[in-house]
């Protein structure tokens, strides 16, 4: 790519606005140079709004960068969005009535009919729901979606077995870090020597979404995946990666080796050649103590999967444990790997561009 595009950040004081400024600052297609936050935080240096939390350090040059109100005017066409689902309800369509493709890491939208909700190397044809939305004909902006990130470690270990075999049901139960509660995220006295068997909508959101990514684009919906799922989500003591013990009910038989086949040959077209993709999307972890978040979670540079464990189930079928990084794959990482589809399929041209082709 010749020439990178400019690109916005929505809600990019905050922990996952951190991430996308961390994995952006050198990222070969696109250059940060819009930045916004709440209120309190616009016309300030970034580096004076911002509490930088993460272990790489602030840019100077995003430090000098001044923050600019949340508002369509004078924002670049493509925005990355990190705002808790109450603001981006209000906030997200704006922008993409503004001529704007706002790629989300929100909750907002993910269940409307006509956004799609999007993990490239698993439903990269749900992106044609971005056709449905009236913004698009209008303005050519459009919305596009992520799911949690509990959601998609689960999902990118299901989407081989699915395609193979089928799946009946599924039961997970997560064990969830507490940089998913954003920052100062939950209360020390709260998390240390415990765990929080609850994180609120956590279990009706990754039971809805799991079935809408593994559904099928049929016309100008999605209809889900018909099967049975139960999730059971809870808060532990641990900062960043996703640990959860899932087991499922197969359509057809299968052996432990057509199993391990299955995610050993995972490679999706979509993925292949896009900057944040990783190798090997899922990868296998053989030792019986893996995978665990310090050893495991940035693997593929934070965007690979670990699975290990697989054994049968005395329930089920078969069970097996899922590791993923929450902040990196399941937040900024997956909204980035989004734009970058977009851009490879031709969807992030300028507004104008988009219209003169309608």
């Amino acid at each position: 790519m010749k020439t990178k595009y400019p690109i916005g950040i929505l809600g990019a004081t905050g922990m996952v606005g951190q991430r996308f400024i961390q994995i952006l600052e050198r990222h070969p297609w696109f250059e940060i140079a819009w930045l916004a936050a709440s209120d309190r935080s616009s016309g300030k240096p970034y580096g004076e709004a911002a509490k930088w939390r993460l272990d790489t350090p602030l840019p100077e040059r995003i430090a000098k960068m001044t923050v600019a109100p949340a508002d369509p005017e004078g924002a670049p066409k493509i925005i990355f969005a990190a705002l808790d689902a109450a603001i981006a309800r209000e906030l997200e369509p704006r922008f993409a009535a503004a001529g704007c493709a706002v790629v989300s890491n929100s909750s907002a939208y993910r269940m409307a009919p006509n956004v799609p909700l999007v993990i490239p190397e698993i439903n990269a044809d749900h992106l044609h729901l971005i056709e449905e939305q009236p913004s698009r004909r209008q303005s050519g902006g459009y919305m596009v979606t992520n799911p949690n990130c509990s959601t998609i470690g689960l999902v990118m270990a299901l989407k081989p077995i699915e395609e193979r075999f089928g799946i009946e049901q599924i039961f997970v139960t997560t064990m969830q870090a507490v940089s998913g509660a954003g920052y100062p995220g939950v209360a020390s006295m709260d998390i240390l020597d415990n765990v929080v068997p609850y994180i609120g909508n956590e279990e009706e959101k990754m039971e809805a979404e799991t079935l809408k990514l593994l559904g099928k684009l049929e016309g100008h919906a999605v209809t889900p995946l018909a099967a049975r799922i139960s999730a059971q989500c809870n808060r532990v003591a641990v900062e960043d990666g996703h640990t959860e013990s899932v087991s499922i009910k197969l359509a057809k038989t299968a052996t432990r080796e057509e199993i391990l086949a299955a995610w050993a040959e995972f490679r999706p077209l979509a993925g292949q050649g896009l900057p944040t993709a990783p190798d090997q999307p899922i990868e296998w972890a053989p030792q019986d103590d893996r995978p665990q978040p310090r050893l495991d979670r940035n693997r593929g540079n934070g965007m690979a999967v670990t699975v290990g464990r697989l054994r049968p189930c005395g329930l089920l079928d078969w069970k097996f444990t899922v590791l993923s990084h929450n902040t990196i794959r399941g937040a900024a990482g997956a909204a980035i790997l989004n734009a970058e589809l977009l851009a490879s399929l031709g969807k992030l041209e300028p507004v104008v561009e988009v219209a003169a082709r309608a």
